[in-house]
């Protein structure tokens, strides 16, 4: 059975925390505080098993809880809309919608009181499966229509951990729900992931400017440090002298993986403890970021199964909007293994 305890935050809310446990190992532990994986557990491939998921054990210690520091999103649910947009607004309809603008002028996972700051409600605790649920009420940090958000976390005995999020709403508006995990397989939180072997199936990225947003454009990795389809370690490429990873202080990009519907898009291995991790999704877009401003630096990386960056302010994008009578849905799963 799933070990629940309660946690009081400064400012009077009661938080909880659920620890689901595979047979083989595999710990992971979620907060309703933001819908956050607070911690995975996996065992390398003599058995040890070490943290190997950024974050903290008292939901009070997390930023959106009280805690002190800077907020990085560790494991948290970000939206309404995910990533970055231009100037904290877009255009629907004819109206213009202006959004919480938390990142200089521009609007970042959300705005200052997103869905990682809320307390989401529990609805249930299986055996396996944790299910949360937040009502965004209309103009939300900006956003029109009301929406009602369910967000599931299911681990398998195999050790596969899987992340859906789903969303209906009562007008247009954009949807895009990431689950913002950082991760180091060395099992040493504060150890860089520059000797991680990083695999990404995808044949483009998204090029962007000095804010970290997209530029419109789609560029092919072939020739690039961008070019993860055969596996490369994260140290031979992530300080080359290249103008994309000048602009992002290393690798802070969209990737646009190959195919569609529900595929394998990255596979994340650490050679020294044999652990790896494989993630397959159904979404159009993964953004790889290599934990440039964390505290030591770089010591995890980020591999967001999400849509593209400021889709909102793209026509040719593929579109995070969602009117009524529709359903956003997104899944992604996170299957660790170790040999």
């Amino acid at each position: 059975m799933p070990i629940i305890t309660y946690h009081d935050l400064p400012d009077g809310r009661r938080a909880a925390r659920v620890e689901l446990r595979s047979p083989g190992g595999v710990r992971v532990s979620v907060t309703n505080l933001g819908a956050t994986l607070m911690g995975i557990d996996a065992p390398d491939r003599t058995g040890r098993i070490a943290p190997v998921l950024l974050g903290h054990r008292d939901p009070a210690d997390y930023p959106t809880g009280g805690g002190a520091g800077a907020n990085h999103y560790y494991g948290a649910t970000c939206g309404r809309v995910a990533n970055r947009i231009r100037d904290a607004a877009f255009d629907m309809d004819g109206m213009r919608y202006g959004l919480d603008a938390n990142e200089g002028r521009h609007h970042l996972h959300g705005g200052r009181h997103g869905f990682s700051h809320a307390l989401w409600h529990i609805e249930s605790v299986e055996d396996d499966a944790v299910s949360m649920q937040l009502d965004s009420l209309d103009g939300d940090q900006g956003y029109p229509g009301r929406l009602v958000v369910a967000a599931r976390f299911s681990l398998s005995a195999e050790g596969r951990l899987l992340i859906g999020f789903s969303a209906r709403t009562d007008r247009p508006t954009h949807v895009n729900i990431v689950s913002h995990g950082y991760f180091n397989l060395s099992g040493d939180i504060m150890r860089s992931i520059a000797d991680h072997e990083l695999t990404i199936f995808a044949d483009s990225y998204l090029p962007i400017d000095g804010d970290a947003l997209p530029t419109g454009a789609r560029v092919d990795v072939s020739g690039t440090p961008f070019d993860f389809r055969n596996g490369r370690i994260v140290g031979n490429v992530i300080d080359t002298q290249d103008d994309q990873l000048r602009l992002g202080d290393g690798f802070n990009h969209c990737f646009v993986p190959d195919g569609g519907g529900m595929r394998p898009v990255a596979r994340l291995h650490h050679p020294g403890s044999g652990r790896t991790l494989d993630v397959a999704t159904d979404q159009p877009g993964l953004q790889l970021y290599t934990g440039n401003a964390l505290s030591p630096r770089r010591s995890a990386l980020c591999l967001e199964a999400q849509g593209w960056p400021d889709s909102a302010n793209h026509p040719g994008f593929p579109s995070t909007r969602l009117d009524p009578g529709e359903t956003y849905r997104s899944t992604t799963l996170l299957t660790f293994t170790a040999a």
